[in-house]
């Protein structure tokens, strides 16, 4: 059994991450996934959330939204609609897309489908914001 997992982390604009690692977590469909070495082969779809991996004992943490993950022969490959590091995240237009998100959650009179776009948004801004100012404390 292999000791290490090969993660590429892919987005439509570039490929953010290809390294050899310890570990992953990944923000899975059903919550959050564990990877280690010898994991058996899966594809989920991936939610809005913090992607973490572990290499040589330091965790890494990344911002990762929409697409999937497959895991196959200690590969572990994230085609993602977003992704970034949390010191490529600008806290404060996180902190105002929060806050746009929030308005227009609030005054929810739009159809099923606004409703969803607008929880998603949040979403991605509250983790986007929640990393920002950790990697800003550091």
């Amino acid at each position: 059994m292999a000791e290490q997992l090969q993660l590429d982390v892919v987005t439509p604009e570039r490929r953010l991450l290809s390294e050899q690692v310890n570990s992953v977590t990944v923000p899975g469909r059903g919550g959050e996934l564990g990877i280690l070495p010898g994991h058996a082969p899966l594809i989920s779809d991936l939610q809005t959330g913090v992607l973490s991996y572990n290499e040589a004992g330091t965790t890494f943490q990344l911002h990762v939204s929409g697409g999937f993950v497959e895991v196959s022969d200690d590969k572990v490959s994230v085609l993602a609609e977003i992704a970034e590091r949390p010191e490529e995240i600008d806290a404060a237009r996180a902190r105002l897309a929060r806050e746009q998100s929030e308005k227009q959650l609030s005054s929810a009179s739009g159809s099923e489908e606004d409703f969803e776009e607008a929880r998603t948004k949040l979403e991605r801004s509250m983790v986007r914001l929640q990393l920002a100012t950790r990697a800003l404390d550091r």
